[in-house]
């Protein structure tokens, strides 16, 4: 997972609410096996519609996904993280989040940004209107920050959530944190015990 302190960028507003994880990586893009390729499939049924935001090229390269609220509601899809991630979001700000969806962005390294509906309502509008507009997610200081427009909101993340994007850890970066304790204690496992492989 890559370390993220603070992240800039341009974003693209999504004036939907309620989206679930189907809407986000339609079901028929759950035959693949590996992780990656699953941008192209990111709002694909909503990708149809000629109108649809992610079709308009002003938006093109943007980083940061601004919605309505309940974003990622439904099914447990890590895929739906995988998709954001893979089409190019770092982050998605929005007034409320599907727990799971949160948790699944959390272990990924997309950043959560649950901020007011007035504030993200406030921030939508305003990308309509000049979508070269610049939006900071502030890790270090769990802040989102559009000066252009006198935004400036908290959104909330648990300590050790935090230091994963901090330090750039994932599960398996924070298990091996601990690696000197883990190979201690397998040097003392009685010898008649399964050799573990290490």
């Amino acid at each position: 997972m890559q370390a993220v302190r603070v992240h800039e960028g341009r974003a693209v507003p999504l004036d939907r609410s309620d989206v679930d994880t189907d809407q986000i990586i339609p079901s028929d893009w759950l035959k693949r096996v590996e992780r990656t390729g699953f941008g192209k499939g990111l709002f694909s049924e909503w990708r149809d519609e000629r109108d649809f935001i992610l079709n308009d090229e002003n938006y093109t390269g943007a980083s940061i996904l601004v919605a309505g609220s309940n974003f990622g509601t439904g099914s447990s899809r890590e895929h739906a993280v995988w998709a954001l991630m893979d089409y190019g979001f770092m982050a998605v700000i929005s007034p409320r989040f599907g727990d799971i969806f949160r948790n699944n962005a959390t272990k990924n390294g997309l950043i959560p940004c649950q901020i007011s509906e007035e504030g993200a309502s406030k921030l939508r509008e305003a990308l309509h209107i000049d979508p070269g507009l610049s939006v900071t997610v502030d890790v270090e200081r769990l802040k989102v920050l559009v000066p252009a427009i006198g935004l400036e909101e908290d959104f909330p993340m648990d300590d050790a959530t935090r230091e994963r994007f901090l330090e750039g850890l994932d599960d398996i970066g924070i298990t091996l944190r601990s690696q000197d304790s883990i190979e201690g204690y397998e040097s003392t496992r009685a010898s008649w015990l399964p050799d573990t492989g290490s």
